[in-house]
């Protein structure tokens, strides 16, 4: 999974950046102090793998991960080429989610506005308007090019440019290209056009200290364009990167934060791409964690394992990962009858752990 984390300069994005993953991204406090995207690779470190890994004392534990993209703050032109312009934008082509961090936190807190002034909406509006004029512009050319195509009435072509032609309605009128529904004639569309407004977009309210909530205004335009929200503090985070677990823990219930803030990030792009996690674990062997989306079935999630496995799908053992916990084993389990024989058509169920039988 590939996130981009973007914001107006000073929203707190690499600060966030390096908090979330250590990863030393340079911040400061004037715009474009990130020159080129950071990327960074972080482990999802996950409770229940720890616990099946141990139980079946796993030669080797293989985390999933998301590569946190930090893009440089966008202001208004940059479609245009304004700031460091059209090649950020760009940079956020290459990612399945954005997480737009929106400054919330005061001026007091010593960091300056670019505008002067604290307007989460005003913000986000900016932002949003950016990707809009830059989609317009990728959307016009991509018209431009199946026109032609659908001039020979080929169906796909035809079906896209009508398609195509909806979208650049859309995005004229400042809407998103994700408000114009893909019919199925031209499901390749999307891809073939990459909008930025077309992909999930998680909040982030870079809030005050001692805060624990997002306010009410990003909430509420968040929840009007079906997008999620979570509130984490830049600088409280990074003042618990220093600290050691334990100390850390303490800090935050001090504050009364819930967990990391990668933790609720995670959870809260997990939730964002609707995706869940099954688990692939034998008694000596590696253990492994894979990110599935939400409603796919067994043969599908052998495909995230291997092709190969995919293609010789006889069938799947599953258990959820509680039960196999409980029983201490497989041995139990199956003695026991909880673990499962499922067929391809299985809905894999998060927190599951399969062995796919060839």
């Amino acid at each position: 999974m590939k996130v981009g984390i973007v914001g107006m300069p000073n929203a707190g994005k690499s600060s966030l950046f390096n908090a979330l993953t250590r990863a030393g991204a340079e911040a400061a406090n004037y715009p474009f102090t990130t020159i080129e995207p950071n990327v960074a690779i972080v482990p999802v470190h996950d409770d229940r793998m720890r616990q099946i890994a141990e139980l079946l004392k796993s030669s080797e534990v293989v985390w999933d991960t998301i590569a946190f993209h930090d893009i440089a703050g966008l202001v208004k032109g940059a479609s245009e080429g304004e700031g460091l312009g059209n090649q950020f934008l760009a940079s956020i082509r290459e990612t399945d989610a954005i997480c737009h961090v929106v400054r919330c936190h005061s001026l007091d807190s010593g960091v300056p506005h670019p505008d002067g002034r604290v307007d989460p909406l005003a913000d986000i509006e900016t932002i949003e308007t950016e990707l809009i004029l830059s989609d317009y512009e990728q959307a016009e050319r991509r018209l431009d090019r199946v026109r032609k195509g659908a001039k020979s009435g080929d169906a796909e072509a035809v079906a896209e440019r009508d398609w195509l032609e909806r979208v650049v309605a859309a995005l004229a009128e400042g809407k998103p290209a994700r408000s114009v529904p893909v019919p199925e004639a031209t499901a390749h569309g999307p891809r073939n056009l990459q909008a930025l407004t077309s992909k999930p977009i998680l909040y982030v309210a870079n809030v005050d200290e001692g805060d624990a909530v997002a306010p009410d205004a990003v909430v509420g335009h968040a929840a009007a364009v079906g997008a999620g929200v979570v509130a984490v503090s830049a600088r409280i985070e990074g003042e618990l990167a220093e600290l050691d677990p334990a100390e850390a823990e303490e800090m935050r219930e001090s504050y009364g934060v819930e967990g990391s803030g990668l933790d609720r990030l995670v959870r809260a792009a997990y939730d964002l791409l609707e995706l869940i996690v099954f688990f692939t674990a034998g008694e000596g062997k590696e253990a492994v964690a894979r990110p599935l989306s939400r409603g796919s079935t067994a043969w599908e999630a052998a495909g995230t394992i291997h092709t190969e496995i995919q293609d010789a799908f006889v069938k799947a053992e599953a258990i959820g990962w509680e039960e196999l916990v409980e029983c201490g084993g497989y041995a139990v389990a199956r003695e026991k009858g909880l673990l499962r024989v499922e067929g391809r058509e299985y809905v894999v169920q998060d927190g599951d752990v399969i062995t796919i039988k060839v």
